[in-house]
């Protein structure tokens, strides 16, 4: 996922939306896209407390740690991918496509592992448990609301839309709807390879 990330930033067509309220806060404040990302993670642990309650399971906690880990797995990405650049509107897409991909395959390997999230994952299923809503589609919600609000900070801090383009929308709309018929084939080739396992 953070390669994922990595991409999107190098595309120039607007960070992935995961990403696209820290994107924008560090062209603000110049503090690094992945310490702005632990801290925002942080953030969203509380909410997902505040939203279950007593419901919360302890071992969730852990997205700390590994939030902590994305964020500085954000910054090596994109020092590894410091030189890759673009010759023309075509391959900024690529770039921006495979960004996407890598984004929505690390969603569903998240999802299918069904140990320890990203908070932001960890948000969307808490608000899953508690509202009848599909995970796909209050990701794709979830995203949109970041961009959203990543937009918001970028026109009242410096009075321009920075951070975000055509390539975040795309993202917003299509991690979401990839996630789901990538977890559904990884969550039964997963059980199988278990049943394999144990016998």
């Amino acid at each position: 996922m953070s390669i994922g990330v990595a991409f999107s930033i190098k595309a120039d067509l607007g960070t992935s939306p995961i990403s696209s309220v820290p994107y924008v806060l560090s062209l603000i404040v110049k503090i690094s896209v992945g310490q702005l990302t632990i801290a925002m993670h942080c953030l969203f642990v509380l909410l997902q407390i505040v939203i279950l309650r007593k419901k919360y399971q302890l071992i969730q906690l852990m997205q700390i740690p590994v939030a902590i880990v994305f964020g500085m797995m954000i910054d090596f990405s994109v020092y590894l991918l410091r030189n890759l650049q673009y010759s023309s509107y075509f391959v900024q897409w690529i770039f921006c496509l495979i960004g996407i991909i890598l984004v929505a395959v690390g969603v569903s390997m998240e999802v299918t592992a069904n140990v320890v999230t990203l908070a932001g994952e960890g948000l969307v299923l808490a608000i899953c448990k508690v509202l009848p809503v599909k995970f796909s589609n209050m990701k794709m919600c979830f995203d949109c609301v970041l961009v959203v609000i990543a937009a918001l900070i970028s026109i009242l801090m410096k009075g321009e839309l920075l951070g975000i383009r055509e390539g975040t929308i795309a993202a917003a709309v299509f991690v979401g709807l990839l996630s789901k018929p990538i977890c559904l084939p990884m969550t039964k080739w997963m059980n199988q390879w278990i049943s394999v396992k144990e016998k």
